[in-house]
């Protein structure tokens, strides 16, 4: 502890990044940043942006930069997005997936972890798309490689059995489908690795909300976990612990 103050009164290091090695967080005007969250759980800590002003999320922003060299933000507008960006130093890198309304940005010194592991991410449709690149970013910043399969739904059985190679190379499967959710059932009948259900809310009428995706993949034949509708987030995340796993494995 006498090392931290001793670089605070230096000027060596900030009260914000003191305060997170001390206490695990930093704490801004617009709450806490869980700085520990990755050394602790293994899933980087994201800024939801849903719900926040730009000018809190730009403040949390701000503090996962100067606490872990990175920051994550998830359901990001347009107006959070031209408020984070604008506010970032100019040496930042920045990687802003407008589909999935996701914006990853990281100091040139951060080094970002790499996993010997592969993550397909796969979608019944197009519409599909948003929830699947939410997820794809969680895997990407937990470190995996992640193999996209698009536009493979269950109308067509065929489309999904070109990808089978593909599928069954991976260490771990993220399924995003609308409707009545059948394709994550299809995929687990298919491969030896963990599949995860995302239900997504495309569809019509009754159910179309993602309801009867939901209901259709918690009753699934096939041995799957499935995650809330449109929830990309925990299934990325759930993904990229998979694939630490498999990572530590292979290094042994």
């Amino acid at each position: 502890m006498r090392d931290i103050l001793d670089a605070v009164a230096r000027g060596d290091l900030s009260p914000s990044e003191a305060e997170a090695r001390l206490a695990g967080y930093a704490t801004t005007g617009a709450g806490r940043f869980d700085a520990a969250r990755e050394q602790r759980r293994g899933i980087p800590e994201a800024v939801l942006a849903e719900g926040k002003t730009p000018a809190e999320v730009v403040a949390l922003a701000d503090a996962a930069l100067e606490t872990t060299g990175r920051v994550l933000i998830t359901r990001a507008d347009d107006a959070t997005v031209a408020a984070v960006t604008e506010g970032l130093p100019d040496d930042v890198t920045v990687d802003h997936r407008e589909r999935a309304r996701a914006l990853v940005a990281q100091l040139p010194d951060f080094e970002p972890p790499s996993l010997d592991a592969t993550v397909a991410i796969v979608t019944g449709g197009t519409s599909d798309a948003a929830a699947a690149g939410e997820a794809a970013v969680l895997a990407r910043a937990i470190g995996a490689t992640v193999d996209r399969v698009d536009d493979v739904g269950v109308a067509h059985l065929g489309r999904v059995l070109d990808h089978l190679e593909t599928l069954r190379a991976a260490d771990a499967a993220i399924v995003a489908a609308g409707r009545e959710g059948a394709l994550p059932t299809v995929v687990a009948g298919l491969v030896d690795t963990p599949v995860i259900g995302l239900p997504v809310s495309t569809g019509y009428g009754f159910g179309g909300d993602g309801e009867a995706a939901l209901a259709g993949m918690l009753q699934s034949c096939t041995v799957l976990s499935v995650v809330n509708v449109d929830n990309g987030f925990s299934a990325g995340a759930q993904a990229g612990l998979i694939a630490r796993a498999v990572d530590a494995s292979r290094s042994e």
